[in-house]
């Protein structure tokens, strides 16, 4: 799979879609043990939702870490400094493959990171040991690879047309582990878990909504590797589009976009 480059502003576009199962995660999350908490958020993109953290949270440090400096530069600039409760966000570089928490945190969460990272459940037992006794891992991943957003774009990467280019780029299948996977991987390592899931109607609007949408994120591993070819790029553009409007139709109030989200909080025995 491509590292893929990312466009803060093209990622904000539906930041409000985005943001909401952010927090519905942390409607979950109980009170962490500390009294001023320590929070990492890795994967914090814009850092438009980790601010999120500091309005429950008002007193925590918090820091989210990144790889992409587009993102971080964006968060830097719009979110980063002390906050009104009396604690800090900040923003850091950092790879969540190997990412290794250097102290102890209260509340370690992830949002819509995860189905990035390869082996990412293997990454639990070093984090979750770094968690206090009562301290949270809680994260959301999309839960829909299956779904036509999705398909359709494999298989037109499939294609002859595309294959030598797009071959081994997009996420695949299996980048996201079943509910009872996430259950059993977090009990056996001492914690109380809940997981679940859930699936957003999102009402879109505008042309080529859904298009629109897949432009901040899943197609991104596609325009990072056909981004030395604009004529090739959009002409790959231009196909899913057109698949994405037959899968996707238009009705008078917007275009109907089913998402789901998979959900897991894990909480550490004390």
């Amino acid at each position: 799979m491509t590292t893929p480059s990312w466009d803060p502003a093209q990622y904000l576009r539906h930041a409000g879609h985005r943001a909401r199962p952010f927090a519905d995660l942390l409607a979950r999350v109980p009170d962490l043990p500390g009294d001023a908490p320590r929070i990492a958020d890795l994967g914090c993109g814009p850092g438009n939702v980790t601010a999120l953290l500091a309005d429950r949270w008002p007193t925590a440090r918090i820091t989210g870490y990144d790889n992409s400096p587009e993102m971080l530069d964006k968060a830097h600039v719009d979110h980063e400094g002390p906050t009104p409760g009396g604690g800090r966000l900040d923003f850091a570089h950092a790879d969540v493959r190997t990412w290794t928490p250097a102290e102890p945190y209260d509340l370690i969460v992830s949002n819509a990171t995860l189905q990035w990272v390869p082996g990412h459940a293997d990454r639990f037992p070093d984090w979750i040991a770094a968690l206090r006794p009562g301290g949270s891992l809680a994260f959301q991943v999309p839960d829909n690879i299956d779904a036509p957003l999705h398909a359709l774009m494999r298989d037109l990467a499939g294609t002859p047309r595309w294959h030598d280019r797009l071959a081994g780029v997009l996420r695949r299948t299996g980048s996201v582990h079943t509910p009872g996977t996430y259950l059993d991987r977090l009990t056996r390592l001492g914690c109380a878990a809940d997981v679940w899931q859930t699936t957003y109607l999102h009402v879109l609007k505008g042309d080529d909504p859904v298009l629109d949408w897949v432009k901040g994120t899943g197609l991104r591993p596609a325009l990072t590797a056909l981004a030395d070819d604009p004529e090739a790029r959009d002409a790959f553009v231009a196909e899913y589009r057109d698949l994405l409007r037959e899968a996707y139709p238009s009705a008078p109030y917007g275009t109907v976009l089913p998402f789901r989200r998979l959900f897991a909080v894990a909480v550490k025995e004390g």
